[in-house]
């Protein structure tokens, strides 16, 4: 997806910039740009599995410290 303005004989940068600005909103260039800005890549198979297997050691160690009486203690926020 090519756009091209070529600046016309009696037109100023300013108005030429404008254009372009106008065309590139136009052709939707900038929203697909903005909208996959932030996109992250799917997390693979093997990976999913390894963090999922992490969370049920965690909460496994969790229990067991909970079920001793060694969990420390949380201060209430205000």
């Amino acid at each position: 997806m090519v756009l091209e303005v070529k600046k016309q004989p009696t037109e100023s940068s300013q108005s030429l910039l404008r254009r372009f600005t106008k065309g590139i909103q136009r052709s939707g260039v900038l929203f697909k740009v903005r909208k996959n800005q932030f996109m992250k890549r799917p997390k693979s198979d093997q990976a999913k599995k390894k963090a999922a297997l992490r969370k049920e050691e965690l909460k496994v160690e969790y229990e067991k410290l909970k079920k001793l009486g060694k969990l420390p203690i949380k201060e209430k926020r205000r």
